[in-house]
C-alpha cells in the first residue's frame, strides 16, 4: 500500500496533535511534518515535498490564504483547508478554494468528534480520495470562436443542472462566469457543502458572473437569466404548477441521504418534469451521488455530460455516471462551457 506524506499546518498545538492522531490511525498516511504558521508551511512544503497539506486559515506571521497562494505558485500540492463555519470563515474558505485549495473540513466538527469514528472516517476518506487522484492542472479561460453568437440558443433546453462536490467551486468558476447576462435558460447548481456555506457561495458567484446568482427558495419560480444554488442543509426538488417550474426546498429529516443537497434527489425530481429539455452536468466529486439521477435523466430522454478524469480534482461522481453508461459526453473542464452552448 502506498503511503502518503502529510504536512499539518495550524497555530494551535491541540489541533496539530488532533489531526496528526487521526492521520496516524490510517496506514495510508504518514505525518511528515508540522507547521505553526504560513511561513513555516511554505518552507516545509518546499523542503519536505508532502503529498498533501492540511491548512488552518487564521495563523500569525502569514495566514493560511497567503501561504496557500505562495504554495500554489511555487510548489503546487493538494491543500485541504481546516475551516470555521462562521460567516467570515465561510467567505475565507471559498476564497481559499478559488486560490487552489481542493477541499475543506470544518474545524468544529473535528473538535466535537475528536473520538467520533464516523467523523474521523469521513475526514480520512476525503483525504484519501484527494491524494489518490492526480493533482489537477491549471485551466486557462476558454473562449468561444468569434463567429459564434453567445446569445443565440436553440429553444430545446428548459433547464441546465450542474452537480459537483470536491473541487466543485473551482470547477464552477471555470464555467459559470461565461454565461451572458440575458442567458435564456435557468441554471441550477447542487454543490455539496455544510449548512450556511451556499449562501456565501451564491454571493461570491453573483459578484463573478454576468447572470444573477442566488440561493434557491421554496415556492419560487425557476426563471431564465438566473443561476440558482441549492441551499446546503436542505433537499431541493422541482414541481410544475400552472405551467411554471417551481422550487420545493425542504429540510427532509426523514430522507436518509448522505448529502444535503443531494444531486440524485434534485435530478430525480427534475427528470420526469423537464424530460428531453433537461441538460445535466456532473463535475468533479467523490462518491456516486448523481449516478442514480443521471439514469432517470436518460430514461426521460434528457442529456448528461460529465467532466473527464483529466481535469477532475476527484474523478468519482463522473466515473460513476460513465461506468453506468449514462453519459452522452465526457469533456475536460476547459471544453465544458462550449459543449453546453453547442448542445442547447
Amino acid at each position: 500500500m502506498k503511503q502518503y506524506g502529510v504536512l499539518v499546518v495550524d497555530d494551535s498545538a491541540f489541533m496539530r496533535r488532533a489531526i496528526s492522531l487521526m492521520l496516524e490511525t490510517d496506514p495510508r498516511f504518514q505525518v511528515v511534518g508540522i507547521a505553526r504558521n504560513g511561513v513555516e508551511a511554505v518552507e516545509k512544503v518546499q523542503r519536505l515535498k508532502p503529498d498533501l497539506v492540511t491548512m488552518d486559515i487564521e495563523m500569525p506571521e502569514l495566514n493560511g490564504l497567503d501561504a496557500l497562494e505562495q504554495i500554489m505558485k511555487k510548489n503546487p500540492v493538494p491543500v485541504v483547508m481546516i475551516s470555521s463555519r462562521t460567516g467570515e470563515g465561510a467567505r475565507e474558505t471559498l476564497q481559499a478554494l478559488s486560490l487552489g485549495a481542493v477541499d475543506f473540513f470544518l474545524k468544529e466538527n473535528l473538535i466535537r468528534n475528536i473520538n467520533g469514528e464516523d467523523q474521523s472516517k469521513e475526514f480520512l476518506q476525503r483525504l484519501a480520495g484527494i491524494v489518490e487522484a492526480k493533482l489537477p492542472t491549471i485551466h486557462h479561460e476558454y473562449s468561444l470562436s468569434e463567429n459564434h453568437n453567445r446569445n443565440e440558443t436553440r429553444k430545446n433546453t428548459e433547464l441546465i443542472f450542474i452537480g459537483c462536490s470536491t473541487g466543485g467551486p473551482k470547477a464552477l468558476q471555470a464555467i459559470l462566469p461565461g454565461f451572458p447576462k440575458e442567458f435564456p435558460i435557468p441554471i441550477v447548481v447542487a454543490q455539496h457543502m455544510p449548512p450556511g456555506f451556499t449562501k456565501h457561495l451564491a454571493e461570491r458567484f453573483d459578484s463573478l458572473c454576468q447572470m444573477d446568482v442566488k440561493e434557491a427558495q421554496d415556492g419560487k419560480e425557476v426563471k431564465p437569466g438566473t443561476i440558482y444554488i441549492c441551499p446546503s442543509g436542505y433537499q431541493t426538488r422541482f414541481e410544475k404548477a400552472a405551467g411554471k417550474l417551481i422550487f420545493k426546498v425542504e429540510d427532509c429529516q426523514d430522507v436518509l441521504e448522505l448529502y444535503k443537497p443531494s444531486i440524485d434527489i434534485t435530478l430525480s425530481s427534475a427528470a420526469p418534469i423537464v424530460c428531453d429539455r433537461l441538460l445535466a452536468i456532473i463535475l468533479t466529486g467523490m462518491g456516486v451521488d448523481g449516478a442514480k439521477g443521471s439514469g432517470l435523466v436518460k430514461k426521460y430522454h434528457g442529456k448528461v455530460f460529465v467532466e473527464s478524469e483529466e481535469s477532475c480534482t476527484v474523478y468519482g461522481m463522473p466515473r460513476a455516471v460513465m461506468e453506468a453508461g449514462y453519459a452522452d459526453g465526457q469533456f475536460v473542464l476547459s471544453q465544458m462551457y462550449n459543449m453546453i452552448i453547442s448542445s442547447i
